[in-house]
Protein backbone atom coordinates (compact mmCIF):
# COMPACT_ATOMS: atom_id res chain seq x y z
CA UNK A 1 0.00 0.00 0.00
CA UNK A 2 1.05 3.87 -0.17
CA UNK A 3 2.54 5.11 2.52
CA UNK A 4 0.74 7.34 4.75
CA UNK A 5 2.30 11.05 5.38
CA UNK A 6 5.97 10.53 7.01
CA UNK A 7 5.87 13.55 9.03
CA UNK A 8 3.24 15.64 11.06
CA UNK A 9 0.71 17.45 8.89
CA UNK A 10 1.52 21.32 10.18
CA UNK A 11 -2.26 21.21 12.00
CA UNK A 12 -0.84 18.77 14.49
CA UNK A 13 2.57 20.52 15.05
CA UNK A 14 0.62 22.64 18.34
CA UNK A 15 0.22 19.91 19.94
CA UNK A 16 3.62 17.85 19.42
CA UNK A 17 6.86 18.41 21.19
CA UNK A 18 10.21 17.30 19.47
CA UNK A 19 9.65 14.09 21.55
CA UNK A 20 6.67 13.40 20.34
CA UNK A 21 7.92 13.80 16.47
CA UNK A 22 11.04 11.43 17.22
CA UNK A 23 7.77 9.11 18.47
CA UNK A 24 5.96 9.13 15.81
CA UNK A 25 9.24 8.18 13.54
CA UNK A 26 10.20 5.49 15.35
CA UNK A 27 6.71 3.97 14.96
CA UNK A 28 6.37 4.34 11.58
CA UNK A 29 9.95 2.82 11.16
CA UNK A 30 8.98 0.03 13.30
CA UNK A 31 5.67 -0.63 11.77
CA UNK A 32 7.27 -0.59 8.28
CA UNK A 33 9.87 -2.65 9.04
CA UNK A 34 7.96 -5.00 11.26
CA UNK A 35 4.38 -4.87 11.14
CA UNK A 36 3.62 -4.75 7.79
CA UNK A 37 5.72 -7.51 6.65
CA UNK A 38 3.17 -9.81 8.57
CA UNK A 39 0.03 -7.60 7.44
CA UNK A 40 -0.25 -11.00 4.60
CA UNK A 41 0.29 -13.53 7.01
CA UNK A 42 -2.70 -12.04 9.30
CA UNK A 43 -5.34 -11.72 6.62
CA UNK A 44 -4.56 -15.21 5.60
CA UNK A 45 -4.75 -16.65 9.01
CA UNK A 46 -7.35 -14.63 11.00
CA UNK A 47 -7.71 -17.50 13.70
CA UNK A 48 -4.16 -16.95 14.87
CA UNK A 49 -3.25 -14.46 17.27
CA UNK A 50 -0.44 -12.33 16.40
CA UNK A 51 1.68 -12.69 19.48
CA UNK A 52 5.34 -11.51 17.72
CA UNK A 53 4.18 -8.20 16.55
CA UNK A 54 2.76 -7.79 20.51
CA UNK A 55 6.37 -9.15 22.11
CA UNK A 56 8.05 -6.45 19.94
CA UNK A 57 5.99 -3.50 20.74
CA UNK A 58 6.33 -4.67 24.69
CA UNK A 59 9.91 -4.82 24.08
CA UNK A 60 10.07 -1.30 23.31
CA UNK A 61 8.53 -0.26 26.24
CA UNK A 62 5.30 0.80 24.28
CA UNK A 63 2.81 -0.92 26.81
CA UNK A 64 4.26 1.30 29.24
CA UNK A 65 3.50 4.79 27.19
CA UNK A 66 1.83 6.77 30.21
CA UNK A 67 3.50 4.62 33.57
CA UNK A 68 5.95 6.69 34.91
CA UNK A 69 9.72 6.32 34.63
CA UNK A 70 9.34 5.43 38.68
CA UNK A 71 8.00 2.25 37.85
CA UNK A 72 9.92 1.41 34.71
CA UNK A 73 7.92 3.28 31.70
CA UNK A 74 8.35 5.88 29.34
CA UNK A 75 6.18 8.71 31.48
CA UNK A 76 5.69 10.63 28.09
CA UNK A 77 1.40 11.08 28.43
CA UNK A 78 -1.29 10.51 26.27
CA UNK A 79 -0.59 12.58 23.25
CA UNK A 80 2.37 9.90 23.05
CA UNK A 81 0.02 7.39 23.54
CA UNK A 82 -1.98 8.26 20.70
CA UNK A 83 1.37 8.75 18.30
CA UNK A 84 2.17 5.08 19.08
CA UNK A 85 -1.53 3.83 18.31
CA UNK A 86 -2.23 6.27 15.43
CA UNK A 87 1.03 5.32 13.38
CA UNK A 88 0.97 1.58 13.96
CA UNK A 89 -3.17 1.34 12.68
CA UNK A 90 -2.37 3.08 9.73
CA UNK A 91 -0.34 -0.52 8.37
CA UNK A 92 -2.09 -2.26 10.90
CA UNK A 93 -5.21 -1.95 13.06
CA UNK A 94 -4.85 -5.05 14.43
CA UNK A 95 -1.92 -4.39 15.97
CA UNK A 96 -2.87 -0.96 17.14
CA UNK A 97 -5.24 -2.91 19.10
CA UNK A 98 -3.38 -4.88 21.06
CA UNK A 99 -1.26 -1.90 21.85
CA UNK A 100 -3.82 0.36 22.74
CA UNK A 101 -6.14 -2.58 24.88
CA UNK A 102 -3.69 -3.30 27.47
CA UNK A 103 -2.96 0.39 27.89
CA UNK A 104 -6.72 0.52 29.28
CA UNK A 105 -6.29 -1.09 32.86
CA UNK A 106 -3.13 0.67 32.50
CA UNK A 107 -4.54 3.81 33.26
CA UNK A 108 -6.80 2.01 36.01
CA UNK A 109 -3.93 1.18 37.68
CA UNK A 110 -2.68 4.35 37.70
CA UNK A 111 -5.82 6.13 39.30
CA UNK A 112 -6.86 3.53 42.05
CA UNK A 113 -4.56 1.21 42.52
CA UNK A 114 -2.37 1.36 45.91
CA UNK A 115 1.54 2.15 45.43
CA UNK A 116 2.48 -1.26 46.17
CA UNK A 117 0.06 -2.38 43.20
CA UNK A 118 1.47 -0.34 40.92
CA UNK A 119 4.98 -1.72 42.24
CA UNK A 120 3.43 -4.93 41.90
CA UNK A 121 2.00 -5.14 38.43
CA UNK A 122 3.48 -1.89 36.29
CA UNK A 123 7.17 -2.57 36.26
CA UNK A 124 6.14 -6.10 34.46
CA UNK A 125 4.06 -4.39 31.79
CA UNK A 126 6.72 -1.70 31.61
CA UNK A 127 9.89 -4.90 30.99
CA UNK A 128 7.13 -6.06 28.49
CA UNK A 129 6.70 -9.95 30.63
CA UNK A 130 2.84 -8.51 31.32
CA UNK A 131 0.30 -7.45 28.86
CA UNK A 132 -3.09 -6.77 30.51
CA UNK A 133 -7.12 -7.09 29.50
CA UNK A 134 -9.92 -5.22 31.09
CA UNK A 135 -12.92 -7.89 31.28
CA UNK A 136 -15.86 -5.76 32.26
CA UNK A 137 -18.51 -6.81 29.06
CA UNK A 138 -20.86 -9.90 29.25
CA UNK A 139 -23.04 -12.02 27.41
CA UNK A 140 -26.39 -10.95 28.33
CA UNK A 141 -25.70 -6.96 29.70
CA UNK A 142 -23.44 -6.00 27.09
CA UNK A 143 -21.75 -2.78 27.57
CA UNK A 144 -24.25 -1.91 30.01
CA UNK A 145 -22.62 -1.70 33.48
CA UNK A 146 -25.42 -1.61 35.87
CA UNK A 147 -26.34 -4.73 34.77
CA UNK A 148 -22.95 -6.67 35.60
CA UNK A 149 -24.32 -10.26 36.81
CA UNK A 150 -20.53 -11.66 37.26
CA UNK A 151 -19.76 -11.94 41.42
CA UNK A 152 -17.51 -11.29 43.51
CA UNK A 153 -17.91 -12.69 47.10
CA UNK A 154 -15.86 -12.16 50.08
CA UNK A 155 -14.17 -15.34 51.84
CA UNK A 156 -11.81 -14.59 54.51
CA UNK A 157 -8.85 -12.98 53.33
CA UNK A 158 -9.90 -13.70 49.67
CA UNK A 159 -12.35 -13.33 47.06
CA UNK A 160 -14.22 -15.69 44.80
CA UNK A 161 -15.11 -14.74 41.39
CA UNK A 162 -17.99 -16.15 39.45
CA UNK A 163 -19.32 -15.13 35.91
CA UNK A 164 -18.07 -14.55 32.18
CA UNK A 165 -17.22 -11.32 30.22
CA UNK A 166 -16.87 -11.13 26.07
CA UNK A 167 -15.28 -9.34 23.79
CA UNK A 168 -12.04 -8.69 25.97
CA UNK A 169 -9.15 -7.39 24.12
CA UNK A 170 -6.28 -8.92 24.65
CA UNK A 171 -8.14 -12.04 25.94
CA UNK A 172 -5.48 -14.56 24.51
CA UNK A 173 -2.43 -12.73 24.99
CA UNK A 174 -3.00 -11.09 28.16
CA UNK A 175 -0.95 -12.27 31.56
CA UNK A 176 -3.73 -10.47 33.88
CA UNK A 177 -7.17 -9.29 33.39
CA UNK A 178 -9.13 -6.24 35.33
CA UNK A 179 -12.39 -7.45 36.47
CA UNK A 180 -15.07 -5.69 36.86
CA UNK A 181 -17.54 -7.95 39.36
CA UNK A 182 -20.86 -7.20 41.75
CA UNK A 183 -20.10 -7.01 45.22
CA UNK A 184 -23.62 -6.30 46.53
CA UNK A 185 -26.77 -7.34 46.63
CA UNK A 186 -29.77 -7.04 43.69
CA UNK A 187 -30.77 -3.38 44.60
CA UNK A 188 -28.03 -1.42 45.75
CA UNK A 189 -26.78 1.53 43.23
CA UNK A 190 -25.13 0.63 40.31
CA UNK A 191 -22.17 3.30 41.79
CA UNK A 192 -21.72 1.42 45.08
CA UNK A 193 -22.73 -1.94 43.59
CA UNK A 194 -19.60 -3.23 41.89
CA UNK A 195 -15.66 -3.66 42.91
CA UNK A 196 -12.55 -4.58 40.14
CA UNK A 197 -10.08 -7.04 40.55
CA UNK A 198 -6.85 -7.85 39.11
CA UNK A 199 -7.31 -11.98 37.57
CA UNK A 200 -4.25 -13.79 36.50
CA UNK A 201 -4.40 -15.56 33.68
CA UNK A 202 -3.37 -19.12 35.14
CA UNK A 203 -5.68 -18.93 38.43
CA UNK A 204 -7.86 -21.88 39.00
CA UNK A 205 -10.99 -21.59 37.37
CA UNK A 206 -10.49 -19.19 34.70
CA UNK A 207 -11.13 -20.46 31.58
CA UNK A 208 -10.31 -18.17 27.94
CA UNK A 209 -12.06 -19.91 25.24
CA UNK A 210 -10.66 -20.99 22.05
CA UNK A 211 -9.90 -18.04 19.78
CA UNK A 212 -12.47 -17.00 17.10
CA UNK A 213 -11.55 -14.49 14.78
CA UNK A 214 -14.27 -11.32 14.44
CA UNK A 215 -14.63 -9.76 10.65
CA UNK A 216 -11.56 -8.00 11.01
CA UNK A 217 -9.06 -6.85 12.86
CA UNK A 218 -7.28 -10.04 12.14
CA UNK A 219 -4.44 -10.93 14.46
CA UNK A 220 -6.17 -9.41 17.50
CA UNK A 221 -8.35 -11.19 19.84
CA UNK A 222 -11.38 -10.01 21.75
CA UNK A 223 -13.00 -13.32 23.00
CA UNK A 224 -14.47 -14.64 26.56
CA UNK A 225 -13.41 -15.26 29.75
CA UNK A 226 -15.29 -17.36 32.35
CA UNK A 227 -15.08 -17.44 36.01
CA UNK A 228 -15.75 -20.44 37.97
CA UNK A 229 -14.83 -19.99 41.63
CA UNK A 230 -11.66 -18.27 41.20
CA UNK A 231 -9.80 -17.12 44.03
CA UNK A 232 -7.90 -14.22 43.93
CA UNK A 233 -6.69 -12.50 47.38
CA UNK A 234 -7.85 -9.12 49.24
CA UNK A 235 -5.04 -7.25 47.75
CA UNK A 236 -6.04 -7.79 44.23
CA UNK A 237 -8.41 -5.56 44.65
CA UNK A 238 -8.47 -2.30 42.81
CA UNK A 239 -9.39 0.57 44.58
CA UNK A 240 -11.91 0.10 47.12
CA UNK A 241 -15.07 -1.83 47.72
CA UNK A 242 -17.64 -0.53 45.36
CA UNK A 243 -15.46 1.43 43.32
CA UNK A 244 -15.43 -0.33 40.24
CA UNK A 245 -18.13 1.33 38.19
CA UNK A 246 -15.71 4.40 38.52
CA UNK A 247 -12.72 2.05 37.77
CA UNK A 248 -14.83 1.45 34.61
CA UNK A 249 -16.11 4.74 33.71
CA UNK A 250 -12.74 6.44 33.83
CA UNK A 251 -10.66 4.17 32.27
CA UNK A 252 -13.05 3.99 29.24
CA UNK A 253 -13.37 7.86 28.92
CA UNK A 254 -9.71 8.80 29.44
CA UNK A 255 -8.39 5.60 28.04
CA UNK A 256 -10.96 3.69 25.68
CA UNK A 257 -12.23 6.63 23.96
CA UNK A 258 -9.20 8.25 22.98
CA UNK A 259 -7.44 4.81 21.92
CA UNK A 260 -10.25 4.17 19.73
CA UNK A 261 -10.11 7.65 18.16
CA UNK A 262 -6.75 6.88 17.11
CA UNK A 263 -7.18 3.26 15.65
CA UNK A 264 -9.89 4.95 13.30
CA UNK A 265 -7.36 7.85 12.53
CA UNK A 266 -5.28 5.42 11.39
CA UNK A 267 -7.26 3.35 9.15
CA UNK A 268 -8.82 7.28 7.78
CA UNK A 269 -5.63 7.61 6.69
CA UNK A 270 -5.13 4.89 5.06
CA UNK A 271 -8.13 4.99 3.10
CA UNK A 272 -7.86 8.47 1.84
CA UNK A 273 -3.91 7.15 0.69
CA UNK A 274 -5.03 4.12 -0.79
CA UNK A 275 -7.87 5.88 -2.73
CA UNK A 276 -6.02 8.83 -3.85
CA UNK A 277 -3.11 6.64 -4.74
CA UNK A 278 -5.83 4.43 -6.89
CA UNK A 279 -7.96 7.20 -8.98
CA UNK A 280 -4.74 8.80 -9.93
CA UNK A 281 -3.00 6.16 -11.18
CA UNK A 282 -6.21 5.07 -13.52
CA UNK A 283 -6.34 6.22 -17.18
CA UNK A 284 -9.48 7.71 -17.90
CA UNK A 285 -10.49 10.12 -21.08
CA UNK A 286 -6.99 11.70 -21.84
CA UNK A 287 -6.50 12.10 -17.92
CA UNK A 288 -6.83 9.92 -15.37
CA UNK A 289 -9.51 9.40 -12.84
CA UNK A 290 -8.23 12.10 -10.58
CA UNK A 291 -9.67 14.61 -13.30
CA UNK A 292 -12.90 13.76 -12.83
CA UNK A 293 -14.91 16.68 -10.82
CA UNK A 294 -17.79 14.05 -9.65
CA UNK A 295 -14.72 11.89 -8.02
CA UNK A 296 -12.66 15.35 -6.76
CA UNK A 297 -15.76 15.69 -5.20
CA UNK A 298 -16.06 12.67 -3.03
CA UNK A 299 -12.20 12.81 -2.58
CA UNK A 300 -12.90 16.77 -1.23
CA UNK A 301 -15.27 15.28 1.50
CA UNK A 302 -12.99 12.40 2.66
CA UNK A 303 -9.96 14.95 3.01
CA UNK A 304 -12.64 17.05 5.16
CA UNK A 305 -13.06 14.27 7.58
CA UNK A 306 -10.11 13.11 7.84
CA UNK A 307 -8.77 16.58 8.86
CA UNK A 308 -11.19 17.13 10.97
CA UNK A 309 -10.98 13.70 12.45
CA UNK A 310 -7.10 14.12 13.35
CA UNK A 311 -7.58 17.21 15.29
CA UNK A 312 -10.23 16.06 17.30
CA UNK A 313 -8.09 13.25 17.95
CA UNK A 314 -4.98 14.95 19.39
CA UNK A 315 -6.87 18.18 20.62
CA UNK A 316 -8.28 15.94 22.99
CA UNK A 317 -5.58 13.96 24.45
CA UNK A 318 -3.57 17.35 24.46
CA UNK A 319 -6.15 18.66 27.16
CA UNK A 320 -5.89 15.57 29.07
CA UNK A 321 -2.41 15.95 29.30
CA UNK A 322 -2.66 19.60 30.83
CA UNK A 323 -4.69 18.05 33.50
CA UNK A 324 -7.74 20.14 31.83
CA UNK A 325 -11.67 18.87 31.98
CA UNK A 326 -11.97 17.44 28.74
CA UNK A 327 -14.19 14.15 28.92
CA UNK A 328 -16.66 15.65 26.38
CA UNK A 329 -14.07 16.14 24.02
CA UNK A 330 -12.17 12.27 24.19
CA UNK A 331 -15.63 10.91 23.99
CA UNK A 332 -16.52 13.18 20.66
CA UNK A 333 -13.41 12.48 18.95
CA UNK A 334 -14.38 8.96 19.37
CA UNK A 335 -18.07 8.89 18.04
CA UNK A 336 -17.03 11.39 15.05
CA UNK A 337 -13.59 9.79 14.52
CA UNK A 338 -15.00 6.05 14.01
CA UNK A 339 -18.04 7.82 12.12
CA UNK A 340 -16.08 10.13 9.90
CA UNK A 341 -13.47 7.00 8.94
CA UNK A 342 -16.51 5.00 8.97
CA UNK A 343 -18.25 7.51 5.94
CA UNK A 344 -14.60 7.32 3.87
CA UNK A 345 -14.63 3.74 3.93
CA UNK A 346 -17.62 3.26 2.13
CA UNK A 347 -16.75 5.92 -0.26
CA UNK A 348 -13.69 4.38 -0.99
CA UNK A 349 -14.81 1.17 -1.60
CA UNK A 350 -17.29 2.60 -4.08
CA UNK A 351 -14.81 4.61 -5.68
CA UNK A 352 -12.81 2.05 -6.62
CA UNK A 353 -15.76 -0.43 -8.11
CA UNK A 354 -15.27 -4.14 -8.62
CA UNK A 355 -12.37 -3.85 -7.75
CA UNK A 356 -12.17 -3.23 -4.16
CA UNK A 357 -14.61 -6.78 -4.66
CA UNK A 358 -11.46 -8.87 -5.03
CA UNK A 359 -10.93 -10.96 -2.07
CA UNK A 360 -7.32 -9.73 -1.21
CA UNK A 361 -7.50 -6.19 -1.51
CA UNK A 362 -6.43 -3.60 0.61
CA UNK A 363 -9.54 -1.74 1.19
CA UNK A 364 -11.72 -4.57 2.50
CA UNK A 365 -9.31 -5.02 5.33
CA UNK A 366 -9.37 -1.43 5.87
CA UNK A 367 -13.58 -1.49 5.81
CA UNK A 368 -13.47 -5.03 8.18
CA UNK A 369 -11.68 -3.32 10.47
CA UNK A 370 -13.23 0.22 11.19
CA UNK A 371 -16.44 -1.96 12.01
CA UNK A 372 -14.66 -2.71 15.23
CA UNK A 373 -14.18 0.78 16.57
CA UNK A 374 -18.04 1.39 17.07
CA UNK A 375 -18.81 -0.81 19.74
CA UNK A 376 -16.08 -0.60 22.43
CA UNK A 377 -16.18 2.30 24.99
CA UNK A 378 -19.95 2.68 24.33
CA UNK A 379 -21.43 2.34 21.01
CA UNK A 380 -22.61 6.17 18.83
CA UNK A 381 -25.62 5.49 21.28
CA UNK A 382 -24.27 5.77 24.14
CA UNK A 383 -21.72 8.40 22.89
CA UNK A 384 -24.52 10.87 21.71
CA UNK A 385 -26.47 10.28 25.17
CA UNK A 386 -22.96 11.08 26.87
CA UNK A 387 -22.41 14.18 25.04
CA UNK A 388 -25.79 15.31 25.29
CA UNK A 389 -25.65 15.15 29.05
CA UNK A 390 -22.71 17.53 28.47
CA UNK A 391 -24.87 20.17 26.38
CA UNK A 392 -27.32 20.26 29.22
CA UNK A 393 -24.65 20.63 31.98
CA UNK A 394 -25.55 17.17 33.23
CA UNK A 395 -22.25 15.71 32.95
CA UNK A 396 -21.24 15.78 36.57
CA UNK A 397 -18.41 14.11 36.60
CA UNK A 398 -15.33 14.83 34.80
CA UNK A 399 -12.68 12.26 35.15
CA UNK A 400 -10.06 13.99 33.21
CA UNK A 401 -10.08 16.78 36.14
CA UNK A 402 -11.14 14.79 38.62
CA UNK A 403 -8.03 12.60 38.03
CA UNK A 404 -5.76 15.49 36.60
CA UNK A 405 -3.37 14.55 39.46
CA UNK A 406 -2.29 11.01 38.38
CA UNK A 407 -2.36 12.09 34.98
CA UNK A 408 0.26 14.89 35.45
CA UNK A 409 2.57 12.90 37.53
CA UNK A 410 2.92 10.11 34.55
CA UNK A 411 3.88 13.38 32.38
CA UNK A 412 7.76 14.30 32.05
CA UNK A 413 8.30 17.95 31.76
CA UNK A 414 7.27 19.56 28.46
CA UNK A 415 10.47 21.61 28.27
CA UNK A 416 13.09 18.70 28.45
CA UNK A 417 12.29 17.58 24.72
Amino acid sequence: MTATPATPPPALRPYLTARHELLWDEADAFAAEHIAPRVVRMEAAPGRVERKVANLMAARGWFAVTIPSAFGGLGAGHVAKTVLVHRIACVSAAAAAILQATLIPVGALLHFATYEQKGRWLPRVADGSLLLSIAVTEPRAGGHIGGIETTAERAGNQWVINGSKVHIGNSHLAGAHLVVARTAEAGVRTSQALTAFMVESDRHGLSVSHHRPGLGLHGFSAGRLDLDHVTVPADNMIGEIGQGLSVAQSSSILYGRPNLAAVSLGIHEAVVVTTTARLKARPRYRGALSDLPVLRDRIGDMEARLRAGRILAYQSVHLLDQGLPCDADLINAKYLGHQWAAQSAQDAMELHGAHALDRDHLLQRLWRDIQHTYPPAGTGEVQRIRLADAAFDEDHIQWSERLAAETACAQPDPTAA
